[in-house]
Order: C-alpha cells, then sequence, then structure tokens
C-alpha cells in the first residue's frame, strides 16, 4: 500500500474515533470526572505512552526556533483546543459538538487568508457567512437546558473556541510535519501541553473519586486517553504528513453523521429542526469554502 492509501485511510481513523467520542466521553462529565480532570487525563497519558514509545526509535534533535512554534502549536492544540471542547462538550450536547466542529474547515481558510495571504473570493464569502450563520442559529436557538446540558449556549460557544484553536493549530504545525518523525513532534507538543495546563486541570484531577469509577466509565476514560488523545493526534500527523491539510480537513465532513448516528443509537441525544437546520447550513457553508476556484467558473458557465 501506497503511502497516501496509507494517510487517508488514517486520516478517516482519526475522523471517526472523534465522531464516536462526541458521546463516549460525555457520559463520564461531570458526575465522575471533571471536564478539565479530564484533559489531565488525556495530556498525561498522551504524554507517557509517547515518551515510551520514543525510546525505541532514533534521537531527532529539534532545531531551536521550532520550539517556538511547537509551543504556539502546543498553546492551539492541546490547552486550549482540548479544555475549550470538553468543557463545551460537559455543558452542551454531543450533536452539538460534532456540528459546530465542522466549522474548522472555514476557519482555517480565514486563518490562511489573514496570515498566508490567501484570497478569498465571493463564493467563499457566502460559505463563510452560511457556515457562520448556522453556528449561530445553535448558538442563539438551540439552548433548551437537558439533564445532561445544563448550559448549552455557553457549550457551544466553548464549540466555537475549540474549533477556532484546532483550525490555528494545523496552519501552526504543517511545515512541522515535513521535518520530524510524528512521534518526535507530538511528544514534545503533549509535555508543554501538560505542563502549561497544570493550573486549571490539577484540582479537578485531585477530586476524581477513583473508587466511585464503574468498568463501563473506565472504558470511556482508557477509549477517551489511547483513542481520542493518543491514536487521533498520531493518525493527523501522519496524514498532514503525506496528504495536503486541505485534503485532511474534508475528513471534517464525517464527523457530523458518525457524532449524530452514535449519539441517536445510543440514546444520549436527540436530533431536532434546529440542529438539522444548523447542521445542514455548516455543511454548505464549508462545501462552498472548500469549491475550487475552477469547479466554480465550470459550474458557472453550465448555469
Amino acid at each position: 500500500m501506497d503511502n497516501r492509501f496509507l494517510a487517508l485511510i488514517a486520516a478517516f481513523g482519526a475522523t471517526l474515533i472523534y465522531g464516536i467520542n462526541h458521546t463516549v466521553a460525555k457520559e463520564v462529565m461531570p458526575d465522575y470526572v471533571g471536564a478539565f480532570g479530564f484533559i489531565f487525563l488525556r495530556l498525561a497519558g498522551a504524554t507517557i505512552l509517547l515518551w515510551l514509545i520514543s525510546i525505541f526509535l532514533p534521537r531527532e534533535k529539534i532545531v531551536r526556533e521550532d520550539f517556538l512554534r511547537m509551543f504556539f502549536a502546543s498553546i492551539l492544540g492541546m490547552c486550549i483546543n482540548m479544555n475549550a471542547f470538553f468543557k463545551g462538550l460537559e455543558l452542551s450536547t454531543p450533536i452539538n459538538s460534532g456540528i459546530i466542529i465542522t466549522l474548522s474547515p472555514i476557519l482555517i481558510l480565514i486563518l490562511s487568508s489573514i496570515f498566508l495571504s490567501e484570497k478569498i473570493n465571493t463564493i467563499k464569502i457566502l460559505g463563510i457567512t452560511l457556515g457562520f450563520s448556522g453556528a449561530i442559529l445553535l448558538i442563539v436557538f438551540g439552548v433548551k437546558s437537558l439533564p445532561n446540558a445544563p448550559n448549552i449556549t455557553l457549550g457551544n460557544i466553548l464549540f466555537l473556541i475549540n474549533s477556532t484553536s484546532y483550525a490555528g493549530y494545523i496552519i501552526v504545525i504543517k511545515p512541522l510535519t515535513n521535518k520530524y518523525h510524528p512521534i518526535t513532534l507530538l511528544k514534545w507538543l503533549f509535555i508543554i501541553g501538560f505542563i502549561l495546563s497544570l493550573p486549571l486541570t490539577t484540582k479537578q484531577f485531585n477530586d476524581i473519586s477513583w473508587i466511585s469509577l464503574t468498568p463501563d466509565i473506565i472504558w470511556r476514560i482508557l477509549f477517551v486517553i489511547i483513542g481520542t488523545t493518543f491514536m487521533t493526534y498520531l493518525l493527523n500527523i501522519y496524514a498532514l504528513k503525506n496528504l495536503p491539510a486541505a485534503t485532511v480537513g474534508a475528513f471534517i465532513y464525517l464527523q457530523p453523521l458518525i457524532t449524530i448516528s452514535y449519539a441517536v443509537l445510543t440514546g444520549n441525544d436527540k436530533l431536532d429542526l434546529v440542529k438539522l437546520g444548523g447542521c445542514l447550513m455548516i455543511l454548505l457553508g464549508v462545501y462552498l469554502v472548500s469549491k475550487k476556484p475552477a469547479s466554480i467558473r465550470t459550474s458557472r458557465s453550465e448555469s
């Protein structure tokens, strides 16, 4: 199998794990582990796994200038991204999180325009407007509190922050994926993120009542640490190393479908008209943003 095919499988695998994670992690918070305590477990667990694996790999020297880029990438991808997502998931619903995360390609386009001087045409502006309108629809009207979702509005805003920070992470980390082995890169990103997050995560970690954790809760915690944290970041780094960022980002379109299907099938969330409308608006916006100029010109001539 060639590297491109394996990279496509890696990108799909990461998306599948992320889609299921929205519901799996929701069952744990906040009764057994608080959102920030969960981040302590995620960062600590992944850091230990990555540094243990790195022992068996050739040692790579990090260029001094790259540590600064790693520092900012870790703030965006491990600190802000993870904490905002899990706190948002504690306050909102799995389906809302799965829908709002699809804003990432739109946010990547906006950030690329600001920092990489990429042009945004009229069709892409329309896509951006539609995508954010869908997010606003969810934030403003999807506010009915549920027993397991005490503050949907704030949770959805945190999902938006999560998507923004993840988009920034992709842009910052992409140049480094061509210079270093994925394990080398991730072991530094995670240990930096773990140290920086300690002031926010330590208290809730200390509050965990380990004796009260049932086997069902334990497997969910392990799924998040090994699957959602260790495996997905490793799979995404491998995918980014062998595919354009836009191709990897395109797999995020599958997340709402996976998240909604799993959440509804397991009885953890319900799909209503507001969520469906917000989902369709965001997906249409992402489609327009991702549409290549040549395709746009072709569609115009055909119409």
